[in-house]
């Protein structure tokens, strides 16, 4: 404890002796020579004015207004993003996925066939963007943001270029002339119907051969076109063109696009970057194509009749396909039709009206059981064309206002070819 203590008293006074080594602070010396001004940045990274260049666009009116109407889109809430992680859904149901095949200039062809005779969907996204796909953002249509911070950099958009369709594997495409509508058409379009072999069916025998029994192998309850269907109706292209009164477009292909009525001066929650037209008729008015709001109105409520009627006289006709064994469209929850088939799925639809005529050796035995004893469904040509443009027009959304005469004359041809 002695020794503890001296050590501890010797520490005390050789901090006393240094503390009082150090003298009095001195005089404060002259100022130095003021540095040069920093050079404001002209790419607005650089210099003084970087905020200044930030608050151009991130504002009440502009950023901030726009991200209050993304909220309120379906692009922000309605969308399956969880399907970005499957290559062929990536393209439009995640940013990296659709910015891949844009970048990429992924062709919509189908590549065969192998030695199988099996073919390959070309219009997939790279492995590499599946991991995070993430949801559609500003910077999937705006492609360009924050690479120069100007103002101006909203454009160019991700593209603008036709879109090879790839529900017709790039046999036809859509292109509107003003060209912003083909940027939402790249993925606003129908998805192809496959055959067995992976390759897209031969549209083209549901026309020239209409009573020869159609393959039924890969009939599902979820055979069909998708819901992407808006882009090839409002250009008035990709449906199975029966025969008949000549087609014709609506005078929107050349002088309109998505974006003038979708992303018009709001009205309440429609308009601008919430991309609903939902009672909004400011863009129609605006774009020189109606003379007010109120006739674009008056032409939408006739045109909405007249393609509902039509959509439901192909209904009742090709639900009357098979009277005996029930509906060949699937009924919802609400008593309408949205074109899927009435075939028996376990999981996705167990109350199908029809044999699953695909695999079942996933299935339960009591499950292979109610399948075999249900009815097969049997369609022509023509009649599996109908299924197709009903779905067309049903899912091309609008009833009829994006291009009533192409939708019209499609409606009545099929309707006199079944």
């Amino acid at each position: 404890m002695k020794n503890l203590l001296k050590i501890l008293s010797l520490l005390t006074i050789a901090g006393f002796i240094l503390t009082a080594c150090e003298g009095p602070m001195g005089p404060q010396g002259p100022a130095g020579t003021n540095g040069t001004n920093g050079t404001n940045g002209t790419n607005g990274k650089d210099g003084v004015d970087a905020n200044e260049t930030c608050k151009l666009c991130h504002n009440k009116t502009t950023v901030e207004a726009v991200a209050i109407e993304f909220e309120h889109s379906l692009h922000a809430t309605g969308e399956a993003f969880e399907r970005g992680t499957s290559n062929s859904c990536a393209p439009c149901h995640s940013q990296k996925g659709f910015l891949n095949v844009v970048s990429k200039s992924t062709p919509a062809t189908f590549t065969g066939p192998d030695g199988s005779g099996k073919y390959t969907n070309d219009y997939i996204a790279e492995a590499s963007v599946l991991a995070l796909p993430g949801p559609i953002s500003c910077f999937t249509c705006h492609s360009s943001l924050h690479t120069t911070y100007a103002g101006t950099e909203f454009s160019p958009l991700a593209t603008t270029a036709a879109v090879k369709m790839t529900m017709w594997g790039a046999a036809k495409e859509i292109n509107f002339t003003k060209t912003t509508g083909n940027l939402c058409a790249k993925c606003h379009q129908p998805r192809p119907v496959t055959a067995a072999s992976g390759n897209v069916i031969d549209y083209a025998k549901l026309v020239s051969e209409p009573t020869a029994t159609y393959a039924l192998s890969t009939l599902g309850y979820r055979t069909g076109v998708h819901y992407g269907a808006q882009g090839a109706m409002a250009a008035g292209t990709g449906g199975i063109e029966f025969t008949g009164t000549a087609y014709t477009q609506s005078e929107h292909v050349a002088k309109a696009s998505c974006d003038m009525c979708h992303m018009a001066t709001p009205s309440g929650l429609a308009g601008g970057h919430s991309f609903s037209s939902v009672g909004n008729f400011n863009g129609c008015a605006t774009s020189g194509c109606h003379s007010s709001t109120t006739s674009a109105k008056d032409l939408y409520t006739s045109a909405k009749t007249d393609i509902n009627t039509l959509l439901t006289s192909l209904e009742d006709e090709i639900n009357a396909i098979s009277p005996a064994n029930g509906d060949i469209l699937q009924v919802e929850d609400d008593g309408t039709y949205h074109g899927y088939l009435s075939i028996y799925d376990p999981n996705s639809n167990p109350d199908g009206n029809y044999k699953n005529p695909g695999s079942t050796s996933s299935w339960t035995q009591a499950q292979k059981d109610i399948n075999t004893a249900k009815p097969a469904m049997v369609l022509t040509n023509a009649q599996f064309g109908a299924i197709l443009n009903y779905q067309l027009v049903y899912r091309g959304g609008g009833a009829g206002v994006h291009n009533k005469p192409y939708m019209k004359t499609l409606l009545e041809n099929t309707l006199a070819a079944i």
